[in-house]
């Protein structure tokens, strides 16, 4: 294959596993109708920054490490799912929160200003959520290591991670947008308490799920 063949289709795959269901979707949804369509494109941004983090640890070869070294394979895992766990339950714990509608693409709580995430903690929080899942990881590097030829290109090499990162945040951007519209907000206040602790209750089971797999 050619190298902008090799290039689309690597890109390809990208884009096909962040838009499966999972962690970060949750995520990025939830922020996008409770706090703002600002959060909700800082998280995707961050998302697309970890998504550049595991490109670029997949070209250098530390993800195949982390499949030789069972033990860190197994502590990145576990971490991972607890992360998850804490952060599903954090969204339960918040169900009950009253919101009011302040503006025509944001939520907010009573005492606005301390109660709306700041655009950087909603990057963060989109970041750590992607790097807390390490089967991204393994995805990446099977990805990176089926499509790429023996002796990748340099122009190809400092253009993946660059690529991939427009691809993740592109997508959770895309996410961010429709989630964060009036119609979804408004659907999401009336039934804040469900929606809160549905989206808890799937972050907290995908990091149980992440332990079990390890445990057994």
């Amino acid at each position: 294959m050619t190298t902008i063949t090799v290039f689309l289709a690597i890109l390809g795959a990208v884009l096909l596993g962040a838009m499966s269901p999972g962690p970060s979707f949750v995520l990025i949804s939830r922020l996008s109708l409770a706090n703002s369509r600002r959060s909700g494109m800082a998280a995707a941004i961050g998302m697309g920054a970890g998504g550049a983090v595991f490109s670029v640890l997949a070209l250098v070869g530390l993800i195949a490490l982390l499949q030789q070294v069972e033990w860190l394979y197994w502590g990145l895992k576990v971490c991972g799912g607890t992360y998850l766990v804490f952060l599903g339950l954090k969204i339960w714990r918040h169900s009950r929160s009253v919101m009011v509608m302040a503006g025509t693409d944001s939520l907010q709580m009573p005492g606005a200003a301390k109660a709306k995430r700041q655009d950087f903690g909603s990057f963060g929080l989109g970041f750590v959520t992607q790097m807390a899942n390490p089967k991204t990881a393994i995805v990446y590097a099977s990805i990176f290591a089926a499509m790429l030829p023996e002796n990748p290109e340099r122009m190809l090499i400092f253009a993946l991670p660059v690529a991939v990162f427009v691809v993740e945040a592109g997508w959770y951007g895309l996410v961010a947008l429709v989630f964060s519209a009036p119609g979804p907000q408004q659907t999401y206040l009336r039934s804040k308490r469900w929606f809160d602790r549905a989206a808890g209750t799937v972050l907290a089971l995908l990091g149980l799920r992440l332990i079990v797999e390890e445990m057994r």
